[in-house]
């Protein structure tokens, strides 16, 4: 008896009915944000919105890792001849975990540029912006389609096309925002003329093909010693290499693009970047200048700072006059010039042991103070201090005895019972930088011993009043920094008694303008530094 052959129907498949509501609920809220939201607002949004979009780097290589492996997952179903069922479950979770991801990665993105001055009308920032929103409404329409595709055993083609247009769009603006990150020559900065040529791009520059490579000051030459350009030889590529990198075309933080001379002079949101002839009014020595510790030094944490001799000779060129054409046959150059020059590229001036001090730069004998070689026993003392504080003593010269002391590696561990530890080498001290530490009045007593001190950072101290009568003992002083302290109109009046200071610094203290006026008026030599662009 023959049995017959009954065919089973084939199991409901439940339509995504609701993936598809909430996946259009997810793009209308991507496409409203920005139209709601108006432009970005800077430093008015609350810190949450600010704090929330710095996650954004983070986020952003979540969709660009899952969408690739998606991608290759139906590479390998086509090419291998696969049946799009057997992909489909295995494709679902990751597209759901790209597409959610690229939802997060692009609140997080426009919270980041909500929250940033510098993309208000930055036309590569708004493309960005736009692109991953397009990226993300795209993901989301891919998962839906998927999820339609697999429910009715349908036709995949349409899932995927739609897959690869969406990697496309993710390419483009991932790299728009590369190219705010690193600036948008950042993929071919480095690529040889033959690449270069095949892209229709300019061949490189002698000068670009001769850059110092791993940091190294020597510039590139249009000449030899007095034949180079000041500003293009030497001044350029020292803040090519420590500044350019976030101040230029698609990158220009606050605003200020330092690529080009006419718009370093020009300056950003802060005012113009020089102040030719007044190097101390400058705002981008004013940033150099700053603890390495505060927030609005520059070049900031965790870029490569700029070095002393390289921010001697950028202050000596704008102190004569910053001129673009000027070669150094054209200056009469003073020998600190000359050594910090000689750092920079050997051949302009004769070479000298390294100055460890900041501004001034010259050492101890040219303001009439005999120096000599250190003995053992001052050696003994040093090498003994440097274990405790490593780095932060050293002689400033290795033909001189006096020394210079930083705390800028101990900052919030030094106070005054540590710094009384360097009691029986004070009296050697020429410079000395305790900004952002733990120290007193009592400290600063201490340096009433330094009868050779020209220099002296005291930045974001707790230091008073009290301190200024200790700096008085001092007449060799020639730089003072009491940048963030408690001094006062009391204390700062009497620093006209010090004749050969040339510096004084007293951004955000209680200063009054009436009584810089007056002390001014007394130290005619002397600049005065109250804040950016003063």
């Amino acid at each position: 008896m023959a049995v017959e052959e009954i065919e089973l129907p084939s199991p409901k498949r439940r339509k995504p009915w609701g993936i598809t509501f909430m996946g259009l609920l997810a793009i209308g809220g991507l496409i409203a944000m920005p139209i709601l939201a108006g432009p970005p607002e800077g430093d008015k949004m609350p810190d949450i919105v600010r704090f929330i979009g710095n996650f954004h780097p983070v986020l952003l290589h979540l969709p660009i890792g899952v969408f690739a492996l998606i991608v290759l997952q139906e590479l390998g179903a086509i090419f291998g001849r696969r049946h799009h069922e057997q992909v489909a479950n295995t494709a679902m979770f990751p597209l759901f975990f790209g597409a959610a991801s690229a939802i997060l990665a692009v609140i997080a993105g426009f919270l980041l540029y909500q929250g940033t001055d510098d993309y208000a009308g930055n036309a590569l920032a708004e493309r960005h912006l736009w692109g991953g929103l397009i990226f993300a409404v795209a993901a989301v329409t891919t998962f839906i389609l998927k999820a339609w595709t697999v429910s009715l055993s349908g036709n995949p083609a349409f899932y995927r096309l739609l897959l690869f247009a969406s990697v496309s769009i993710m390419g483009f603006a991932s790299h728009d925002g590369g190219s705010i990150t690193h600036g948008e020559d950042h993929l071919t900065k480095y690529a040889p003329d033959p690449v270069r040529t095949l892209m229709g791009l300019e061949k490189k520059k002698d000068s670009e093909k001769e850059a110092p490579k791993g940091g190294g000051d020597k510039p590139a030459e249009s000449g030899g010693g007095g034949n180079q350009l000041v500003y293009t030889d030497i001044v350029h590529p020292i803040l090519e290499r420590r500044c350019v990198q976030c101040h230029k075309a698609g990158k220009a933080k606050g605003k200020y693009r330092m690529d080009t001379y006419e718009l370093l002079v020009k300056g950003g949101k802060e005012g113009p970047g020089l102040e030719i002839g007044k190097s101390a009014n400058s705002n981008i020595v004013i940033r150099m200048e700053l603890p390495k510790d505060d927030e609005e030094h520059m070049p900031p944490e965790g870029k490569p700072d700029v070095e002393d001799h390289e921010l001697a000779v950028i202050k000596w060129w704008i102190d004569n006059g910053a001129d673009e054409k000027k070669s150094l046959a054209d200056f009469d150059i003073p020998a600190p010039v000359k050594e910090a020059l000689a750092k920079i590229a050997p051949g302009n001036g004769k070479a000298a042991a390294p100055a460890e001090g900041d501004e001034p730069r010259e050492t101890a004998a040219g303001h009439g103070s005999a120096t000599k070689l250190p003995d053992e026993a001052l050696k003994s003392s040093v090498a003994g201090i440097s274990k405790e504080f490593p780095g932060a003593l050293s002689f400033e010269s290795q033909q001189s005895d006096l020394l210079t002391f930083t705390a800028v590696s101990l900052r919030g561990n030094l106070d005054d019972a540590a710094f009384k530890k360097l009691e029986s080498v004070t009296p050697q001290f020429v410079t000395v930088d305790l900004s952002a530490t733990k120290i007193t009045d009592q400290a600063v007593a201490q340096l009433g011993a330094s009868k050779n001190l020209r220099l002296v950072r005291l930045a974001e101290t707790g230091v008073t009043d009290a301190s200024i009568d200790t700096l008085l003992k001092l007449p060799t002083l020639e730089s003072i920094n009491l940048y963030g302290t408690k001094v006062t109109d009391a204390g700062v009046s009497k620093l006209a008694a010090l004749g050969n200071l040339k510096r004084l610094y007293l951004w955000k203290t209680s200063v009054t303008p009436e009584t810089i006026k007056t002390l001014q008026e007394k130290l005619p030599k002397c600049e005065i530094v109250t804040g950016l662009g003063s």
